[in-house]
């Protein structure tokens, strides 16, 4: 079995010479000589009986065969790094990886990170953004921070807090708190992976809006800030989101209500890593920084 795999040298130099289409190239990336990197490419196309690379006036190309080998070569070669450095990580403390809806993660989480060194020291955690649900089973993901249905195949839900949106503006659209229906004459900043929410807000109010889905689209909260502050519109946001804006000004909330949903944010674990070492430390310290 094991002389089916080429060599790691092999796999390497093929890769940097598939990502420059330069025997030249892909020597001086991997300091080694022009004629070392022909030898493995020759070797690996003699171990997989096709040809990867065709000779052209200027250098060499990829094949058809050889662009989809490069493809796979390159993920796994990153994965294999990536993996590497999650173990060497182990040794300090333990290594994370997260994957996170992007206002929360750069909002909530990150402003709160300095503590966790405290209560986990050694412990790092990665984090990628994601903005809908995954098979965990196909990423390197060890958790996700998610906002809506917690209820994925195969993974355990731990809740963390309810969005409670709120209408919010610039003080330069409207200076003081205002009724639903003053707010249904005002320009609606509307959420994309969120698009019946002014419809929701209207309705719990007790309020009939014709046009609750007109209006600018932005896929994430940051960019719902960044347009109300500008005067944009009126947006629906999480309060504690844009806590450094109410407390300073740019934003006020006008009006006090929110729609009786249950959308929340939950910490997502597959159940294969419930019990993995940097999960419980990652998720008791996370409950209790929400408890706090």
């Amino acid at each position: 079995m094991r002389n089916r795999f080429p060599s790691t040298r092999a796999l390497q130099a093929f890769e940097a010479a598939s990502r420059h289409e330069s025997f030249t190239r892909a020597a001086h990336e991997l300091s080694l000589t022009q004629g070392a990197i022909c030898r493995q490419i020759a070797g690996l196309e003699q171990h997989v009986g096709v040809a990867l690379f065709e000779r052209v006036r200027r250098g060499v190309r990829l094949t058809d065969a050889g662009e989809r080998y490069a493809r796979m070569v390159h993920a796994h070669l990153q994965a294999m790094e990536r993996d590497t450095l999650a173990i060497m990580a182990h040794q300090a403390g333990g290594v994370l990886d997260l994957a996170v809806v992007p206002t929360f993660a750069t909002r909530w989480l990150l402003p709160r990170l300095a503590s966790l060194q405290a209560a986990a020291p050694g412990l790092q955690v990665n984090m990628v953004t994601r903005t809908t649900p995954f098979m965990f089973d196909d990423t390197e993901f060890d958790a996700a921070l998610y906002s809506g249905n917690p209820r994925w195949a195969g993974t355990e839900a731990y809740f963390l807090m309810y969005e409670n949106p709120v209408p919010v503006c610039s003080p330069r659209l409207a200076a003081t708190p205002l009724a639903p229906d003053a707010i249904a004459r005002m320009p609606l900043l509307q959420q994309s992976t969120r698009p019946t929410a002014w419809r929701e807000w209207f309705r719990s109010a007790g309020t009939m809006v014709p046009d609750d889905m007109v209006g600018m689209r932005l896929e994430l909260f940051s960019m719902l800030a960044q347009a109300a502050r500008d005067g944009l519109g009126v947006a629906l946001i999480p309060a504690f989101l844009i806590r450094p804006e109410l407390d300073s000004g740019q934003l006020i909330v006008l009006n006090p209500h929110s729609s009786p949903d249950a959308r929340a944010f939950h910490l997502i674990v597959p159940e294969r890593k419930v019990s993995q070492p940097s999960v419980v430390k990652f998720r008791q310290w996370l409950v209790d920084a929400v408890s706090g």
